[in-house]
């Protein structure tokens, strides 16, 4: 007999795992551990990557700045993740260019050149080019900096729609057999002989029952507060919380490059072309000790981001010049370094076998989680009794076989080309539109667009550019359930939207009934996979 939980859902008398937590770790081990056959159940709290995982700098970056600390096994793999991730979602994820200037205050040119040819061959790169010299002087990226800055280096790294990539994640592994339950707080585990019993509170407050063989913590933030609480587990490890603050400015540049700025006290500070019209400066790495729910940026965070951009841009920002802002806390290793821009980005899986198996996550970051996941699963799966081996490296996230069902360089590399197929196939849509459908949804863009043949019936244009046949999608295939959801996560729409926007698109869902606060997958799996291969 399967067990009755949230009103319309059905779910089986026992999972083999139970994931708490859909952050980018969170969602990464459902979908592997799915990959590999074994039942899944993931429960988040709030939405699907609202806190850690959507407030990042969004780079798959191999973190340049940590060979300052001797992080070369922490590096290298980051480095060989960046282009196994660029191939799995090359519409979500993209190389970009990055710009240091040199400063006269900082190294030497040439232990600045010798640190980036270690960076370049750490590991094999296929997709990206590699570092070079610049005469600041000469090239576009000079043009918007100080006459001071007459010399640089250029090199690569990547782009990612941070919480797309979440959403990605959980989606495939719902296409996979899991049950994804957002704004659903995992309240309780009772440890018995053969597994675990939770208890399952959705926002509304209706409870539910699961049972599962292991549990997997990936609470971020809230990893040892789970533990201590609802796991009643004590563990010898522990988080840093550092707490990462960004600014949003009208466009500061006219070039697609980024650049990485160093400020005197030694932390680092990103200006990355964003959403078209848009420059993100960020991030500040300091301790945060709140409630991770209050987490927000101060002004002394705002006007140091600001001072460190003017110390750079010939074209000053002030504080009033902020259009959105953003923050988030990263639960770091600890490793009891003294400055919070110093603490490893690396991280340590927990296995607690004392009885019914509990992993739990500590540190990590967005561009190791793919390998986080894998190694989390090949520790839990054989305690599992499953033999299965890891798969995800050779897999594409949904959306991102573009040309064929393996990951390949040239879905990265021709991904115009593709957009051109697209607009091809879809006259009738706005190249702008479309452009961003592409960007979003990928190959997924078909299933968005199933049976449609004029802009008319793309239904309602709620706010510019924003239809109701889009709006359907995301409440259908990708657990969005309110207008922050779609605004501010799986898009960035609320950037180009006036005022009030999110309130009339509210409206315009509880006027349809919007959906159900923690439901499972809105749509049958097959019924997506079949519309995107059209």
């Amino acid at each position: 007999m399967k067990a009755r939980g949230m009103e319309g859902i059905t779910y089986p008398p026992q999972y083999d795992v139970l994931v708490v937590g859909g952050g980018i770790n969170g969602a990464g081990i459902a979908r592997d551990a799915a990959g590999r056959g074994l039942s899944v159940a993931l429960c988040e709290q709030h939405d699907l990557a609202q806190h850690t995982s959507s407030s990042s700098s969004k780079l798959i970056h191999g973190g340049l700045r940590y060979l300052e600390h001797y992080e070369f096994g922490l590096v290298r793999k980051a480095l060989i993740e960046r282009e196994v991730l660029l191939r799995s979602a090359p519409h979500i994820m993209w190389p970009l260019r990055f710009v240091m200037p040199h400063d006269q205050g900082q190294r030497p040119a040439w232990l600045i050149r010798l640190g980036m040819f270690l960076y370049d061959h750490l590991a094999r790169r296929e997709l990206l080019p590699g570092s070079r010299a610049l005469d600041l002087r000469r090239h576009a990226s000079g043009a918007p900096l100080k006459a001071q800055f007459t010399r640089g280096f250029v090199y690569s790294d990547g782009w990612v729609d941070d919480a797309r990539l979440v959403v990605l994640n959980a989606m495939d592994a719902a296409e996979k057999g899991a049950h994804i339950m957002t704004r659903t707080r995992c309240e309780s585990l009772t440890r018995q002989d053969n597994g675990w019993q939770a208890v399952l509170r959705r926002e509304d407050g209706h409870a539910m029952q699961v049972r599962a063989r292991c549990v997997v913590n990936a609470a971020g933030p809230w990893v040892a507060q789970f533990l201590g609480g609802a796991a009643h587990v004590h563990s010898s490890k522990s988080v840093r919380l550092v707490k990462g603050s960004h600014i949003v400015v009208p466009r500061l540049f006219e070039h697609d490059h980024a650049y990485i700025f160093q400020n005197p006290d030694g932390r680092i500070v990103f200006a990355i072309p964003y959403e078209q019209d848009f420059t993100l400066i960020g991030t500040t790495d300091i301790e945060y000790q709140g409630r991770v729910e209050d987490v927000a940026i101060s002004e002394d965070e705002t006007a140091y981001l600001c001072q460190l951009a003017n110390r750079y841009f010939e074209k000053p920002i002030t504080p009033a010049d902020v259009v959105w802002s953003y923050s988030g806390v990263r639960p770091l290793l600890e490793d009891a370094a003294a400055d919070a821009s110093a603490v490893t980005r690396d991280y340590q899986l927990d296995l607690n076998t004392q009885g019914a198996p509990l992993l739990s996550i500590f540190g990590g970051k967005i561009t190791t989680f793919r390998k986080l996941a894998e190694e989390a699963v090949d520790m839990i799966a054989p305690v599992l009794g499953n033999q299965r081996g890891a798969w995800t490296e050779h897999g594409c996230l949904p959306g991102g076989d573009l040309y064929g069902a393996q990951p390949s360089n040239r879905s990265v590399r021709q991904f115009d080309h593709y957009v051109q197929g697209l607009q091809q196939q879809y006259p009738w849509l706005p190249a702008t539109l479309l452009q961003r459908y592409a960007r979003a949804y990928g190959s997924r863009t078909h299933a968005l667009l199933e049976g449609r043949k004029t802009l008319e019936e793309m239904g309602e244009e709620i706010l510019g550019g924003l239809y109701a046949a889009e709006v359907d999608y995301l409440l259908r295939h990708e657990w969005a359930t309110n207008a922050a959801d779609i605004l501010w996560r799986r898009s960035k729409l609320g950037l180009h939207f006036p005022k009030g926007s999110e309130a009339v698109l509210d409206a315009w869902l509880a006027a349809r009934g919007g959906q159900s606060p923690g439901q499972e997958q809105p749509a049958e799996a097959g019924e997506l996979l079949q519309a995107a291969s059209r």
